[in-house]
């Protein structure tokens, strides 16, 4: 009898050492195939998906015989955690194994963005010698804006100051005196507080009803013209519409985006603009993050099917597992 089905690219040493203890079948284009999936999942106990994997009401009631769902990855949009519960399986995810590979990217996009970098590139590589069009901006003694202070967005912090950078947070669920936070010497302020001070702004929130097109219009107006916005979070999270309005006007120095709100995104406006660094949802895609993503999952998996309690459980059902 199978055990566990994988339904996305999801493959290393945890995944070949768990396939000699149960029997794994993995597919990893079956997410783009929701009937056969769903004539599939009834088969296994486990499912094993990255972001694609849609596990919506449906399948979770055509997965007759799951017991566990694991969540190779942050974000659980994709999954009706709540409808989970109710069919008493368990979900599992990986909190933190990506962060550091998230909060270096950041950083990555914010030397990019002051340094111009990719532009630079790009002109030097069609034979082109033009220093004085590259003049950029030092990061030392700038204020970096953190939106979500969370495990990635203090990694990203620590890193800022490294740089000599001011840390103001912006999070509703931390108290003023967090450790994390005097940690990073971060001022704790309001959102607005903190664009209208902030010479970057890095955004690190889910994707829920309270953030969704959280940072709009209102938003960029309220940021230096000189500031730029990183976002390594959810694309959800920023109203499209308006950011590029914003960077075509002036309202705000320059963005950086390795997330959208639909993935793949339909080419448009924002490929257009040379203020714009996009990159396509990496940031915990390094060898590093995605080995402890896999190893973390594929470890609460098979303690699950095992009959122990899952280390990283989304929702409380375990203890009638």
């Amino acid at each position: 009898m199978p055990d566990i089905l994988i339904t996305e690219k999801i493959r290393g040493a945890a995944v070949d050492a768990m396939s000699k203890q149960f029997e794994v079948v993995t597919l990893p284009d079956l997410w783009k195939n929701p009937n056969e999936l769903l004539q599939r999942v009834g088969e296994f106990r486990a499912l094993i998906i990255r972001n694609q994997t849609q596990v919506n009401a449906a399948l979770l009631e055509a997965g007759k015989k799951l017991r566990v769902i694991g969540r190779a990855g942050v974000g659980l949009n994709n999954v009706d955690v709540a409808a989970a519960t109710r069919a008493g399986i368990l979900v599992t995810s990986t909190p933190d194994q990506n962060a550091i590979s998230v909060a270096e990217l950041a950083i990555g996009l914010i030397l990019s963005l002051a340094r111009m970098i990719p532009a630079a590139d790009a002109d030097t590589k069609q034979g082109n010698w033009n220093r004085t069009r590259f003049l950029g901006t030092e990061i030392y003694g700038k204020t970096i804006g953190i939106i979500g202070a969370g495990k990635i967005g203090y990694l990203t912090a620590r890193r800022a100051q490294a740089f000599g950078m001011k840390v103001l947070a912006y999070d509703p669920f931390i108290s003023k005196d967090s450790i994390l936070l005097s940690e990073i010497n971060a001022e704790l302020v309001s959102l607005d507080n903190l664009l209208e001070r902030s010479d970057v702004v890095s955004c690190h929130l889910p994707a829920t009803k309270q953030t969704a097109g959280l940072l709009n219009a209102e938003c960029f107006a309220r940021m230096k013209p000189t500031a730029t916005f990183i976002n390594t979070s959810r694309g959800e999270v920023v109203v499209e519409r308006d950011l590029i309005d914003a960077l075509k006007s002036g309202a705000i120095g320059g963005a950086a985006l390795d997330v959208r709100g639909t993935e793949p995104p339909v080419h448009g406006e924002l490929e257009k603009l040379s203020n714009l660094i996009l990159t396509p949802h990496v940031a915990a895609f390094t060898h590093e993050a995605q080995d402890r993503v896999t190893d973390a999952i594929c470890e609460d998996v098979c303690r699950v099917l095992e009959g122990k309690h899952a280390m990283n459980a989304v929702n409380k059902i375990q203890d009638r597992l």
